[in-house]
């Protein structure tokens, strides 16, 4: 149920979180659980517009992209330039079980909330035995 990841997308995403660079800043850091059914996930988007996310799934890869614009200053007068800006993307490989037809997502204080649900045949469910209760009489 919950997502498959990549070694090689794991080894790029530390890189660029400890790297980051000008054309591909530091990734968005997320928090993902399994709770009540769904897969929840967290992805920290501080300073983002809620109209600048882009949130799509195709073929079970969950796609975040998100833009966070440069500050309107000249670099003569900036101090200190350490908050990243520019595009920002990541993707998440869904498992099989989980109903990508169903995602909801939300954006409160720069929080994008995403629950994906599990679909609903690899939930548990009940099976019921059927048993007879049929007395054979023996004639001897």
């Amino acid at each position: 149920m919950l997502l498959r990841t990549d070694p090689f997308r794991e080894l790029d995403r530390l890189t660029e979180q400890f790297l980051g660079t000008v054309a591909r800043p530091v990734t968005m850091p997320m928090d993902a659980y399994e709770r009540e059914g769904a897969v929840w996930v967290h992805v920290d988007l501080p300073g983002v517009d809620p109209d600048g996310i882009d949130l799509s799934v195709e073929q079970n890869v969950l796609t975040v992209r998100a833009e966070r614009p440069a500050p309107e200053v000249s670099p003569s007068e900036m101090v200190a330039d350490e908050r990243p800006h520019g595009v920002f993307q990541r993707q998440l490989f869904l498992g099989e079980s989980l109903d990508v037809e169903r995602i909801e997502a939300s954006y409160d204080a720069g929080v994008l909330t995403v629950r994906i649900p599990a679909a609903e045949a690899t939930k548990p469910r009940k099976i019921e035995i059927s048993h007879t209760e049929e007395k054979k009489e023996i004639s001897g």
